[in-house]
């Protein structure tokens, strides 16, 4: 791999041998990176493409931007146009009724079950003889309507914390979406970038979108490296930027909590916990093992969000589908952050 640009603003944040990392991905220990950047204090630490990609390069993080729809629905419940994660995800989409296999268990699926992957739909995303796994979408030209007409998982029950068995679904963030939109009345991709993207100074996006045009918000939107970081710099500002609230912090608390463990096959070391669409995981730092919330895509696309360190780190790679890419990216996050030291703001 090639690499161009390097930013190393690093006296005052970082110690140790910074060029550590990069020297690591040419030398094929990272294969198919194609970014990394590290932000600490809402400063650039270090930041270097690969592969021919620069910084202008729009990365698919593929699922990583599910968080984002997630941040959206927290501004729609702010806004007062969904009452609440408790609103019946459905009665949304009355015009795309009567739906198939309808009944008291999809009647009673809420918004933040669509939040949380805890839903009643026959969906995951991680088996392919699921009836609402995500690549059985694509071939269709309108993909709302085969989402609201899956069938229901027999024998869904919930337990004491009100929610169902967690299972990755993509369909049920599409969902989400298609109720944004009707909610807000405003095209969903358009509220995004509107009241979300734009106040943070992100530029350019493209969304990928169905043969019938609708708005895929469960994953695969386009931003350049920096973008990413700004998301995820307001993520651990709590939901500022620029000395203002753009997404409520009590939002961010709900969706930087613990609402769901993973299943096996998702997490077969039981390593994570799930929030609003974004995951959790520790990471051994200078502050010993610490908690890092992130936003997450297939090929181990990563934005890490760590609270002790006050640092963002972005890894965008195009290891789609590849056995171990989560593993990889976790292996380089947890290099790129040990030089970093224990945030002040966190010590006080």
């Amino acid at each position: 791999m090639v690499a161009s640009v390097l930013v190393l603003p690093l006296a005052l944040l970082m110690a140790g041998d910074p060029l550590a990392a990069a020297t690591a991905i040419d030398a094929g220990e990272f294969p198919r990176t194609t970014s990394v950047l590290v932000e600490q204090a809402g400063k650039i630490a270090y930041e270097r493409h690969f592969g021919g990609t620069s910084a202008a390069t729009l990365h698919d993080p593929r699922s990583a931007s599910k968080s984002i729809t997630a941040l959206a629905v927290g501004m729609a419940i702010a806004e007062k146009k969904i009452v609440s994660v408790d609103a019946p995800a459905f009665a949304f989409l009355s015009d795309l009724g009567p739906f198939a296999h309808d009944g008291p268990l999809k009647a009673g699926i809420t918004v933040g079950d669509l939040l949380t992957m805890s839903s009643a739909l026959d969906c995951d995303d991680d088996d392919g003889r699921s009836p609402g796994n995500e690549d059985n979408m694509y071939p269709l030209q309108v993909w709302a309507r085969w989402a609201v007409d899956l069938p229901v998982k027999a024998g869904y029950t919930r337990d004491a914390s009100h929610r169902g068995p967690w299972s990755y679904c993509t369909a049920g963030v599409l969902l989400l979406g298609q109720i944004l939109q009707r909610a807000t009345g405003e095209r969903v991709d358009r509220y995004i970038e509107r009241h979300l993207l734009a106040p943070l100074g992100v530029g350019q996006v493209e969304w990928k979108r169905s043969p019938a045009g609708e708005v895929m918000t469960g994953g695969m939107l386009r931003m350049t490296t920096g973008d990413l970081a700004r998301v995820g710099r307001m993520v651990l500002d709590h939901g500022r930027w620029g000395g203002k609230q753009v997404v409520p912090a009590a939002w961010i608390d709900q969706a930087l909590s613990a609402q769901r463990k993973p299943n096996a096959s998702a997490d077969p070391r039981h390593e994570h916990d799930y929030g609003y669409l974004f995951w959790r995981r520790d990471y051994p730092t200078s502050c010993g093992r610490s908690s890092g919330w992130f936003m997450s895509g297939n090929g181990g696309n990563h934005v890490v969000m760590l609270r002790d360190l006050d640092a963002v780190v972005v890894v965008t790679t195009v290891n789609y589908n590849t056995r171990g890419m989560h593993a990889q990216t976790t292996r380089l996050v947890e290099r790129l952050i040990a030089p970093l030291r224990c945030s002040a703001r966190e010590r006080r």
